[in-house]
């Protein structure tokens, strides 16, 4: 179609939509107290199939294994409690303005881990019968601030700047209706939240730490939008153009462009304008520069000389876990002689801890008729949450003695510029915040690592009460990091060491397990911190 026909048909469907009144037919003036002043209103329904959001760990997939390439650091104090929330950045601006594309141009100029693409379309309101059928005749007004449901976006949103893990809402744009799954978003570091009524409400506003406003002129916009609709949806331009003056014209003005003297950075050009990205990403890193932690440097000066706490239980030292524990200890010992002692003391490390978890009077018939006063777990489900990699070698136990239990994993490793842990990937079960929990490392020296998992464990609204941390060997000072920040999870050890020397090894201690147990050689500067072995 040649640009001459473009324009006459533009003209002639703008003078025929001068007299279309712009209104909402999914709610009234009553709702709209919360939002900022506007002129009127107007909107574009959404013909995408799915609203989209984006949270992916760093990490380079090769043809035969993943690699972990960036960790979340500590967001949380030597105190196990939040001290830093994710830095929020809010990008508003016209339908087809460019947000999309300025945000993944910051996302890859920050070149930062764990950043989060938060979109607004994923909030969008289920319609009822009434307004499905308005909505099937383009009669539902999608872009009116009342088409969005700010009430569990704003929630959603605070929680995730808070560090917690949130289920995002997967909208079908072709049965206006969310989806049965939502999508689980955890460990924002940033969170780039794009929208064209990103900056309407109120509340919403106050968890912004940045706005930004993506301005592109108006031609543009609709260009992009008649290649869009046409060639990628298959519309015909009448219809297109009709749209955008009935809804996404109106809308623009007066409630998306008023809000641009709100934004503390106006982006001519959207994702074209390199400098004004430029200059958000230094503000960005300036701002997390300035939220760094030193977690491990804290608990190596904390809590020390102090009696060990009353929620940490330690097996019996018996003849036989002591001779265990001298055969696993002994730097001479076999690889096989060691996996065999190992998993022994695993075995009945895991059944003491079984016997922390509540139960209630239960009563059986036995064959001979009789009744037996027994005792069942009192709870929903147990599930197992290993710290890789060395944690995993107590999965075995654990399903040998709870059968059809859950199985999750965290992989944590040390940064070794830092020296602080990070969290690298995790992989939990469903509604776990209703299970009681048992976290598995073999090995836990300061406890950093025992307490950011911990730490992932409350995020995900595990109770900390029902957290059962079981380890084969502890430091001291690992035991009363864990206790302090987290005085409800119970700990459960083989047997606890006194001494960490200055490179984090447990003294006189047991090496490094993972190594030991799965036949690998440690560097030269290994240590129970070490990045391949990562227990703290």
């Amino acid at each position: 179609m040649s640009a001459v026909s473009v324009e006459e048909k533009l003209a002639k469907m703008d003078n025929d939509e001068k007299t279309c009144s712009v209104s909402n037919s999914g709610g009234g003036d009553g709702s709209l107290d919360r939002l900022l002043p506007c002129v009127s209103m107007g909107i574009s329904p959404r013909k995408r199939t799915t609203s989209q959001c984006k949270s992916e760990p760093p990490l380079l997939r090769t043809s035969k294994r993943t690699i972990y390439t960036a960790g979340r650091p500590p967001w949380y104090n030597e105190h196990g409690a939040q001290s830093k929330e994710a830095f929020v950045i809010g990008l508003c601006g016209g339908s087809a303005s460019g947000k999309t594309t300025v945000a993944r141009k910051i996302i890859e100029a920050l070149d930062v881990p764990w950043v989060v693409l938060l979109s607004m379309d994923s909030f969008y309101k289920v319609l009822s019968p009434e307004e499905q059928i308005q909505a099937a005749r383009n009669d539902y007004n999608f872009d009116h601030p009342d088409a969005f449901d700010f009430d569990l976006l704003t929630h959603t949103l605070r929680k995730l700047k808070q560090g917690k893990s949130v289920k995002i809402p997967v909208y079908d744009f072709t049965t206006h209706g969310r989806q049965k799954d939502w999508k689980t978003v955890y460990g924002a570091s940033v969170i780039i939240f794009e929208g064209i009524m990103s900056f309407v409400d109120k509340e919403l506003l106050k968890l912004l730490d940045m706005k930004i406003f993506v301005e592109t002129d108006s031609d543009i916009r609709l260009v992009r939008r008649l290649r869009r609709d046409i060639t990628e949806r298959g519309r015909d331009i009448e219809g297109v153009i009709k749209q955008y003056n009935k809804f996404v014209k109106p809308a623009f003005e007066q409630y998306i462009e008023p809000t641009m003297r709100l934004a503390d950075l106006v982006v001519p050009r959207g994702g074209g304008n390199m400098v004004a990205i430029d200059l958000i990403v230094q503000h960005v890193h300036s701002q997390l520069e300035e939220r760094e932690l030193s977690v491990r440097a804290a608990l190596a000066s904390a809590h020390q000389a102090q009696p060990l706490p009353q929620t940490l239980s330690v097996l019996e030292s018996t003849p036989q876990v002591r001779g265990m524990h001298t055969i696993i200890r002994n730097k001479e010992t076999s690889r096989d002689e060691f996996i065999f002692y190992s998993k022994r003391l695993m075995r009945l490390l895991i059944e003491r801890a079984l016997s922390f978890l509540p139960s209630q009077v239960h009563f059986v018939q036995t064959p001979q008729g009789e009744d037996y006063e027994g005792r069942i777990f009192h709870g929903k489900r147990i599930t197992g949450v290993s710290i890789l990699r060395a944690g995993e070698t107590m999965e075995p136990a654990l399903r040998a003695v709870c059968k059809d239990v859950r199985i999750g994993k965290i992989l944590i490793q040390t940064n070794q510029d830092t020296g602080e842990p990070e969290l690298h990937y995790l992989r939990l079960p469903k509604d776990i915040g209703e299970d009681h929990v048992i976290l598995m490392d073999c090995t836990v020296s300061t406890g950093a690592a025992a307490m950011m998992a911990v730490r992932v464990l409350l995020d995900h609204d595990v109770q900390e009460d029902k957290i059962l941390l079981v380890s084969l060997l502890m430091a001291e000072m690992g035991v009363h990091s864990v206790a302090y920040a987290f005085p409800q999870v119970k700990i459960i050890t083989t047997a606890v060491d006194k001494k960490v020397n200055d490179v984090f090894h447990i003294i006189p201690g047991i090496g490094n397990f993972g190594d030991r147990y799965f036949g690998t050689d440690a560097p030269p500067d290994w240590s129970d911190d070490d990045i391949n072995e990562p227990s703290y």
